[in-house]
């Protein structure tokens, strides 16, 4: 899968660690920064990596600032951007079968590396359910953006 990654300065690190486990995963990754730990402003790397998913040139997208908080919030103003923000293993996965979540938010001060990498793994491996009930309410979702 072709997965773009992004962070501010507080999830520099986890983003890194992120990236480095997908690529060993055999996904195609594509780090659209930050590079350090250098303060950074979270909206321009959510918005950032949304750009990779709608665009195509990512199928999915994981976002990492402080406490993921933000980075969701950011994300979700784009058109389209289902950006799911978990600390957990199910919210990662639910979020894209019920919700079809594109992207993930995470936030570095939050959770380590070992819960990451399995939060990854549920969001990656997870695929929208098409359930009537759950294409209905996205397609709500979908209208509200249409409202703005």
């Amino acid at each position: 899968m072709r997965i773009a990654i992004g962070s501010d300065h507080a999830g520099y690190e986890l983003k890194e660690h992120i990236g480095r486990f997908l690529a060993k995963q055999g996904h195609e990754v594509t780090n659209l920064g930050t590079y350090s730990t250098d303060p950074v402003d979270y909206p321009d790397f959510a918005a950032a990596v949304g750009h990779a998913v709608l665009d195509g040139t990512a199928e999915r997208g994981i976002v990492v600032c402080g406490s993921g908080t933000g980075a969701s919030i950011a994300a979700n103003k784009l058109r389209g951007i289902r950006a799911a923000l978990a600390h957990d293993v199910y919210s990662a996965h639910q979020g894209v079968e019920d919700d079809d979540a594109n992207m993930l938010a995470l936030g570095g001060r939050v959770i380590g590396p070992a819960l990451a990498d399995e939060i990854v793994t549920a969001f990656v491996n997870a695929t929208f359910s098409g359930a009537e009930r759950h294409r209905r309410r996205v397609d709500k979702v979908k209208a509200l953006e249409d409202e703005c």
